[in-house]
């Protein structure tokens, strides 16, 4: 018999999909065991057989669930994450290096776990969380072999049969995307991040998802009350009367709003006292640009180029990365499109360069020092951009720059390339706006010298917060070290802005921070002329930053930067922003 689960436990999570979900548990947590085991060298080719089937059999389900995916137009732009799936079944390093441990005779169990674990390590080394992240889609691949191979066969999420909260070790985005709306309230799980597909997938579901709770899995069971908020990343197990009453309230009120967002979309993004801070997009692939025209944003102020280039055997040539780079810019009615350069070590793509391993890679060869480096690649990138540039409005932006002689070598580079498409006749946007990432100390502290070279800056809060606080956000035992609000954070804010305003060139901020509603008005106060930030953010931004001041915001900051510490920022912040929209900013349980 389960043990009974005490009233009112609190577990916090990641919020990664906004919306309160109030239900029972239904938990589908049915992983596959695997048996690791040699075989006799007489099994090697009906083990090898017996894997190739599996390859096909999950190919197989994975066209049936595109099939099906592809009618429904509310996920036909999501069928992408699919065909990704599709080709990790037809990678080389899974297919082959599956094959090569049953030749030293491993079972295929064991063969593919080995691989996975070869995987999932490559992608641990990535700084970048999105791109970090699409180690789940390996993860989800992987299951789904592995559930072929021990018979314990496809889990059919589609087919709840009461309406409930899901439960489970970790949802693939081909379950999330086979949820019946009508009967999932929410789910819940112990492993997952905040840019996984699946988490991208159930917001554009509008399904409360939290994720990461490491154990959930283990503490519930079938028919529990359970409470989860999306926003915040709360799950209350067993809520008491006066809970529920409470979360019931707030759920009403979040649904309330998010039918006042819609409203937003067409309205100027514009502060009480008249002053335009444009909200962006940020986006990895040319499908979510439906995404970002759907709420609201004004173009893009982040493009990551890395999917171009990850799970190849060579990189892209100049033409498929024109084409691609045109395909965005046409769709976006008009607007600008900031493309950022590749931002990623070259050992991850590249195999022919043959990098070696580096023990600190997120302060090693990566983003601007690879581009320079391996000038021909760089070429190609540069190349490609300004011919896109003709297709419509393009700026280029260049990431982690740490001194003034880095963006003059990528400038010297640029003007190089402009030379001999002028002499091929090859049209191009002559003013070509040129800016960078401030991301690291060195590019805070000489930001008066920086801003005198490009025409715009953009903060990357994501890497700049990681590297000021020397904290590495993946680190279980330091995380709570990755602080937005930290004083130093904000000075460091403040002296980037100032460095801009004074030379009269525009500042964004594409990090996470830009897209969380409670910062807005410091933002505004700082003096940022745009924000980017992941689509679905947009109207929420929008909505505070039309009912707040710009000279509230610049009074707020100069009490902020009188404070000694986070908890602090923190209080003054929430206060501030409850008394000014107290109907946005409840006051939290815990």
């Amino acid at each position: 018999m389960k043990n009974k689960v005490a009233e009112d436990t609190y577990l916090i999570g990641i919020g990664v999909s906004p919306g309160i979900g109030i239900g029972e548990v239904s938990l589908v947590d049915q992983r596959p065991l695997i048996d690791k085991s040699l075989i006799d060298v007489s099994e090697i080719e009906s083990e090898l057989l017996r894997f190739r089937g599996a390859l096909d059999l999950a190919k197989q389900q994975l066209q049936k669930i595109n099939h099906t995916v592809s009618k429904q137009p509310h996920l036909r732009d999501h069928v992408y994450i699919l065909d990704t799936h599709l080709l990790i079944l037809e990678d080389e390093m899974l297919v082959s290096g599956t094959e090569k441990g049953i030749q030293e005779r491993m079972n295929a169990e064991g063969a593919l776990s080995r691989v996975l674990d070869e995987l999932r390590s490559l992608f641990d080394t990535i700084d970048d969380e999105y791109l970090r992240e699409r180690r789940s889609d390996v993860d989800a691949v992987g299951e789904r072999l592995l559930r072929i191979l021990t018979g314990v066969g496809e889990r059919t999420i589609g087919n709840i049969g009461r309406k409930s909260l899901v439960v489970a070790h970790e949802l693939s985005p081909a379950e999330t995307m086979q949820m019946d709306k009508s009967r999932v309230l929410g789910f819940i799980t112990d492993r997952g991040g905040r840019t996984s597909h699946t988490a991208i997938l159930a917001r554009s579901l509008n399904i409360p998802a939290v994720v990461g709770l490491e154990n959930i899995t283990t503490m519930v069971f079938d028919r529990v009350p359970v409470i989860i908020d999306g926003s915040t990343g709360v799950v209350i197990l067993n809520p008491s009367e006066h809970t529920f009453k409470e979360y019931l309230e707030r759920k009403q009120t979040f649904e309330f709003l998010e039918r006042d967002l819609r409203s937003y979309h067409d309205l100027q993004p514009i502060t009480t006292d008249l002053e335009r801070i444009s909200l962006r997009g940020n986006l990895e692939i040319s499908s979510d640009v439906e995404q970002v025209k759907n709420h609201g944003a004004e173009g893009i102020g982040l493009y990551r180029t890395e999917f171009l280039y990850l799970g190849r055997s060579e990189p892209p040539d100049e033409e498929l990365q024109y084409r691609s780079y045109c395909e965005i810019v046409q769709q976006v009615d008009g607007h600008s499109v900031t493309i950022r350069t590749l931002d990623i070590g070259g050992d991850k793509f590249v195999p022919e360069l043959n990098l070696a391993d580096e023990a600190n890679p997120a302060m090693g060869l990566r983003a601007i020092r690879f581009s320079l480096q391996e000038d021909r690649l760089f070429r190609i990138q540069l190349r490609a951009i300004l011919r896109a540039s003709n297709c419509g409005k393009v700026q280029i932006m260049f990431p982690m720059i740490s001194g003034v002689a880095e963006i003059r070598a990528c400038k010297r580079i640029l003007n190089e390339i402009k030379g001999d498409l002028d002499r091929e006749g090859i049209p191009y946007d002559h003013n070509l706006r040129i800016g960078i990432m401030i991301e690291t100390p060195a590019a805070v502290m000489i930001a008066p010298l920086l801003a005198q070279e490009v025409d715009f800056f953009s903060i990357g809060t994501n890497d700049l917060i990681q590297y000021f606080l020397a904290v590495d956000r993946g680190n279980e035992h330091v995380a709570y070290l990755y602080d937005p609000l930290h004083p130093a954070i904000l000075r460091a804010l403040k002296a980037i802005c100032d460095a801009a305003n004074d030379a009269g060139i525009n500042v964004c901020m594409c990090g996470e921070m830009a897209g969380e509603p409670l910062y807005t008005q410091v933002l505004a106060g700082l003096g940022l002329h745009a924000l980017s930030m992941n689509p679905a953010c947009v109207p929420r931004v929008k909505r505070v930053l039309r009912q707040i001041s710009k000279a509230d915001g610049e009074l707020l900051v100069d009490k902020l930067l009188e404070l000694s510490t986070s908890k602090e920022v923190s209080i003054v912040i929430e206060q501030e922003m409850r008394n000014r929209l107290p109907d946005i900013f409840a006051q939290p349980l815990i």
